[in-house]
């Protein structure tokens, strides 16, 4: 199937302000686009493009005072398969993981491995390792946590969703993460697109989504604990130890948000939107 993904963030600016971006699709999905997301802004500026130390596209600008639009649009070849299940694949004694891994098993901004060990291993220590083990971290935080944008505080740590039981996405994979990391399996944080593809509606207003991938069965493996279940149109963003690793815009300056947009949608071999 074929999915147009894109954003639109609006911005208001009282001076010429630097600005990152990550809002570009991950380099591994770059084979499947029919249209590039290519980055856009209105007015337009010039770009500079670069990779961060996690391998993540980012784009660095001056956004001028005033009114400032950013964003992609792109449509991209999907093969309509869930999120891959691997019940087989199996934990790694630290001492055998790759070394690039190791950086996600410590403990960062909002996965403080530290506060939330001892509780990690009475939860969890009696679980059987391997894919059930981070199966079972993401029924708990599912279940533990309550979802509302409401809930919304980018400066909330695992912790704090810990004890507080509500946040957002990112709380969810925080959570996760940390649970993960204190248990000896590798995580990393993920942002990007989910879609809405076999679900049932009334569907919510769409937004970028976090999850999380672990190192397990000497790969990378996708798990979502906000959805707690295989989903269908999912394009990663850019991945890191945390949400700190990965904002979609980081401003060096004063910038009011004025407006924010996220799609990611069916269409058919015209770009004509299709039916879910």
């Amino acid at each position: 199937m074929k999915l147009r993904l894109g954003c639109e963030i609006s911005y208001l600016l009282k001076r010429d302000t630097p600005m990152i971006a990550l809002l570009n699709a991950h380099h591994a999905h770059a084979p499947f686009f029919d249209i590039p997301d290519r980055f856009m802004t209105t007015p337009a500026v010039p770009l500079a493009h670069y990779r961060d130390g996690f391998g993540n596209w980012c784009t660095r600008l001056i956004a001028p005072s005033g009114v400032f639009v950013l964003g992609t649009n792109g449509v991209i070849n999907d093969d309509g398969a869930s999120d891959p299940v691997e019940l087989s694949a199996v934990e790694q004694n630290v001492e055998t993981l790759p070394p690039e891994t190791l950086t996600y098993l410590i403990g960062s901004r909002y996965c403080e491995t530290d506060r939330l060990m001892e509780e990690a291993w009475r939860l969890f220590g009696a679980t059987p390792p391997g894919w059930g083990r981070v199966q079972s971290i993401c029924d708990f935080v599912n279940s533990h946590v309550a979802f509302g944008y409401e809930h919304s505080d980018p400066t909330q740590t695992a912790g704090e969703t810990y004890a507080r039981r509500r946040g957002v996405c990112r709380d969810f994979a925080h959570l996760a993460i940390t649970f993960c990391r204190c248990l000896n399996i590798p995580a990393r944080y993920c942002t990007g697109y989910v879609s809405d593809v076999g679900q049932p509606p009334p569907y919510p207003p769409m937004d970028f989504a976090a999850w999380m991938e672990v190192y397990l069965g000497g790969a990378w493996r996708i798990f979502d604990p906000r959805n707690n279940a295989p989903r269908k149109g999912r394009v990663l963003i850019a991945q890191g130890r945390d949400a700190v690793d990965v904002p979609l815009t980081h401003s060096f300056g004063e910038a009011e948000l004025t407006s924010f947009r996220v799609w990611i949608h069916p269409v058919d071999a015209n770009g004509a939107p299709v039916p879910n």
